[in-house]
C-alpha cells in the first residue's frame, strides 16, 4: 500500500507544536507575532495541499511572505494616498 499523506491542516499544526519550545522562550510580544505567522499561513492551507512538499515548511514561509507582501504593498498605496492628500492641502 502507497504512504498516506496527512491532512495539510494537521502538518501545519504538527509544524507549529514542533516549534513549540521556541514559541515558549520568546518574549510575549514576540510569542504573539509566532502565532501570527501561522494564522497567515492557516490562510493558504488550499495551495498547501496541491504542493504536497517533504518540506511543509517551505509552503509555510511562502504563505507567511504573500501575507506580509499584501500588508505591505496595502501600507504603501495609504502612505501613497495620505503623501497625495497632503500635498493637494498645502497647494
Amino acid at each position: 500500500m502507497g504512504r498516506t499523506v496527512s491532512p495539510y491542516s494537521i502538518v501545519l499544526a504538527d509544524q507549529q507544536k514542533r516549534l513549540s519550545k521556541f514559541r515558549r522562550t520568546l518574549r510575549r510580544q514576540d510569542q504573539e507575532l509566532f502565532d501570527d505567522i501561522f494564522e497567515r499561513a492557516r490562510l493558504h492551507v488550499q495551495a498547501g495541499v496541491q504542493s504536497s512538499n517533504p518540506d511543509p515548511m517551505e509552503s509555510i514561509f511562502i504563505s507567511v511572505l504573500i501575507e506580509m507582501l499584501k500588508d505591505a504593498r496595502h501600507l504603501k498605496a495609504r502612505v501613497d494616498e495620505l503623501e497625495k492628500e497632503l500635498r493637494n492641502a498645502k497647494k
